[in-house]
């Protein structure tokens, strides 16, 4: 348990200190917002500050810092350490850079800002992994509230009703103008997470010694024997790093009102996430007593864990409550994917997002697929686990790829050329993650640990070694502007 609190300690500190390093790294001034700059009712809106931060930390949180850290804590308490240096010194520098960022190119998509420093071939890359990765996202945060919700209500009531009703909704929330329902309720939903967080680990500390949290340590306790690089690094994705907030923080980035507003709302938001993600590795490894037993579990579905924790822990009422937070959490998520994906295709095709007719244009066809998706996940006992798995990987790719783009623009723009380091570590440090996992995993080229953990940490060395190369010419002043194309 004190390591659990350390932990929480660490956090908090970290963000008084590092965020403000991170901040001055950007520099932000006075410019003008694209809320204030554009404005057009739809998707660049003026938000307060307590509301932008919300409605951020709604659109990243689902089912990620819940999921991945349940999974993640399979591998034993060494998780506590990924989940808060990976957010300190990683996620919340990679969610930063790219809404800031974003915010001074009037709201651009991840996949416009890989054209602009990383090249042409880099931006059609990720306009397609993009929007791949963000239906794969809603697929998640489709089937898991669906999952949770047919466990609390009658039998007609089954996981494609409930899909459906999901997808329903997605239908609007990704139509709509942001202010209308995202606006209006996710502060709302926001304060109920946050609440539901806070019961669980209070029923953990305070169950009279029924639950213990064991002290942070370096053995890889997972049952299965599953090394902890790259696999728990993957694993725990939202909660530590993740790509899917750089597709989400230039929607925010197109809401905040001032430059300024950037280090709460954006690094802020990663390092509450970062505190859920905490709660449930902590609940995860304390619930069960053994990692072997919370792994057998898991094998029932994520879904049916967090039921059992919530409701073992608080009671059934204190646990209905719970799940109720964790279904809002994933779902408030899924809307934001579908509306991120239809924002990236409309800048693809130059299709302007004012008329209700070009929206629908995007969005009937992409909540299409992504319907098919979740009725083949739905009704395939294995179809979260293996959407999961692609999740995962698709996820931290994106964040090095982000990363990388936040390291690029701060070598071309940043006040203090030695200041790109913020960025370019850890994009150096996830791709090493990203292509050891390609290399080893079963979705990729399943090679020998031999082959592919030296390999990936090679090509993160070179592609640090290209950063370096790039610096000492940008500091002596002989390189042309941003680094080569992709």
């Amino acid at each position: 348990m004190v390591s659990l609190l350390i932990s929480f300690a660490v956090l908090i500190i970290g963000y008084h200190i590092y965020s403000r390093v991170v901040e001055r790294v950007f520099a932000p001034d006075n410019r003008k917002t694209p809320a204030v700059a554009i404005n057009d009712g739809v998707d660049c809106v003026p938000m307060k500050k307590w509301k932008a931060l919300l409605v951020q930390l709604l659109n990243i949180a689902g089912t990620g810092p819940i999921f991945g850290p349940l999974m993640g804590a399979v591998f034993g308490p060494v998780v506590f350490l990924w989940i808060v240096l990976g957010s300190l010194l990683g996620g919340a520098v990679h969610d930063y850079f790219s809404g800031m960022i974003s915010s001074r190119h009037g709201g651009a998509s991840i996949a416009e800002l890989s054209g602009d420093y990383l090249g042409t071939a880099a931006m059609w890359v990720m306009r397609v992994f993009s929007v791949i990765l963000l239906v794969l996202c809603g697929v998640v945060f489709v089937t898991s509230p669906a999952g949770l919700l047919d466990r609390l209500t009658p039998s007609w009531m089954n996981g494609t009703f409930w899909a459906v009703v999901i997808l329903a909704y997605y239908l609007l929330a990704t139509l709509l103008p942001i202010d209308r329902i995202i606006g209006r309720l996710y502060p709302v939903f926001g304060v109920l997470l946050v609440a539901m967080a806070v019961a669980v680990l209070g029923g953990v500390l305070f169950s009279g010694g029924k639950f213990t949290i064991p002290e942070i340590s370096l053995s890889n306790l997972h049952p299965e024997g599953t090394p902890v690089w790259p696999y728990m690094f993957v694993t725990v994705a939202c909660g530590a790093v993740s790509g899917f907030h750089a597709t989400q923080s230039p929607m925010v980035a197109k809401c905040i009102t001032s430059e300024k507003e950037g280090r709460p709302v954006f690094y802020g938001a990663m390092i509450c996430e970062a505190a859920i993600a905490l709660v449930w590795a902590a609940a995860g490894v304390a619930y069960y007593g053994a990692t072997q037993l919370l792994n057998e579990a898991l094998r029932s579905g994520a879904s049916n864990v967090v039921y059992e924790i919530s409701t073992g822990v608080l009671g059934t009422a204190g646990g209905i409550l719970a799940v109720v937070g964790v279904i809002v959490c994933p779902i408030t998520s899924g809307d934001t994917a579908f509306r991120s994906a239809r924002l990236i295709l409309a800048e693809t095709f130059g299709l302007d997002q004012k008329p209700i007719r070009n929206r629908l244009l995007i969005t009937v066809p992409l909540l299409a697929v992504g319907g098919l998706m979740t009725w083949l996940a739905v009704t395939n006992s294995d179809g979260f686990q293996t959407v999961w798995r692609y999740f995962s990987w698709s996820n931290q790719t994106l964040a090095m790829i982000a990363l990388w783009v936040a390291a690029s623009y701060l070598l071309r723009e940043g006040p203090s050329r030695y200041g790109s380091l913020v960025a370019a570590l850890p994009a150096a440090f996830m791709t090493a993650v990203s292509s050891t996992y390609l290399l080893v995993s079963e979705e990729g080229f399943g090679l020998p640990d031999s082959v592919a953990r030296p390999a990936g940490a090679v090509f993160g060395a070179v592609l640090f070694a290209v950063y370096l190369v790039l610096l000492a010419r940008r500091i002596r002043g002989q390189a042309g502007p941003g680094v080569p194309d992709a």
